[in-house]
């Protein structure tokens, strides 16, 4: 099955990265998005920064409706509306007018390798120079301190200078993880971001990591895109937890025993460093209280 029989593209929007190298990033919804850092992300892009559609996923064919069921409004005696989903690459401009892709919407849950056949071809049709994703994972970390992070690349010279705070862990597998694992094997340019979310925040939304995400993503790629709406929003949601946490004793000890661990990481105590096994069991947490949840 041709891979490009997946999308449909915008001819007219293709001949506007003429002449573009431009970097595309990705941020796909429904695997683990601790403190929805990486929906945050592409919200942020497709709210403060102009932008159009360039190509159009056919989601139908890589949706699994049953597992993940779109919302509906049902009023008195009528269906109202319906969630449509939406799976795209869209052409953006940051801040200072440098044109970017971003890859956006509902996780596949079927044919991994056909998609990924499908982005790569257009990575190469479009002369992309670098792909970078960006996402959260839970950790036990306090989020009274700064916000660390995990970067990953194809190369290790992109990823040089960023600390590693992971040995080695087996995690379930994602699609974003496998377009980076069969762009490694092309020899592409590509590199993620994981911004390490509070444990006791991963549900809830967490805008401070979404803004050391984007900080890293604009030195790392030169693009400018706008941090200011998400100070405000990091501010204020900051100062929501401090408000709940003024109310509750125990989440006041857990937050102090978490700042003690990550002090003595900063100060480069090696036995404090999570173990792979630890973080393991906090992604397995993670997703256990999800499908609860759901």
């Amino acid at each position: 099955m041709d891979p490009r029989q997946l999308y449909t593209l915008d001819e007219a929007v293709v001949a506007k990265l003429k002449d573009h190298r431009p970097v595309l990033i990705h941020q796909l919804d429904g695997f683990v998005d601790a403190g929805q850092a990486g929906r945050l992300f592409s919200a942020n892009l497709l709210e403060n920064l102009e932008h159009e559609v360039l190509a159009e996923f056919d989601h139908d064919q890589l949706h699994d409706y049953r597992s993940r069921r779109p919302a509906m409004i049902f009023d008195t005696n009528q269906w109202k509306s319906y969630a449509d989903l939406h799976l795209r690459i869209y052409r953006v401009k940051d801040g200072h007018g440098e044109v970017f892709l971003l890859f956006s919407g509902p996780e596949p849950d079927v044919q991994w390798e056909r998609l990924a056949a499908a982005v790569v071809g257009l990575i190469e049709q479009l002369g992309v120079r670098m792909t970078v994703g960006v996402h959260g994972i839970p950790m036990a970390v306090p989020h009274t301190r700064p916000i660390t992070l995990t970067a990953h690349a194809t190369d290790a010279s992109l990823v040089k200078g960023y600390r590693s705070w992971i040995d080695r862990v087996e995690v379930p597998a994602s699609f974003t993880g496998l377009l980076e694992f069969r762009l490694g094997q092309l020899d592409r340019k590509a590199m993620g971001f994981a911004a390490h979310v509070p444990h006791y925040l991963a549900q809830a939304s967490f805008p401070e990591a979404t803004l050391t995400l984007t900080r890293s993503l604009n030195q790392a790629t030169g693009l400018a895109v706008p941090i200011e709406p998400l100070e405000k929003a990091s501010a204020s949601n900051l100062a929501d937890i401090a408000e709940e946490m003024a109310t509750s004793t125990e989440v006041q000890e857990l937050v102090a025993t978490l700042e003690q661990q990550y002090d003595a990481l900063q100060a480069e105590q090696p036995d404090r460093v999570p173990s792979a096994e630890e973080i393991a069991a906090e992604f397995e947490r993670f997703l256990a209280e999800r499908e609860k949840d759901d």
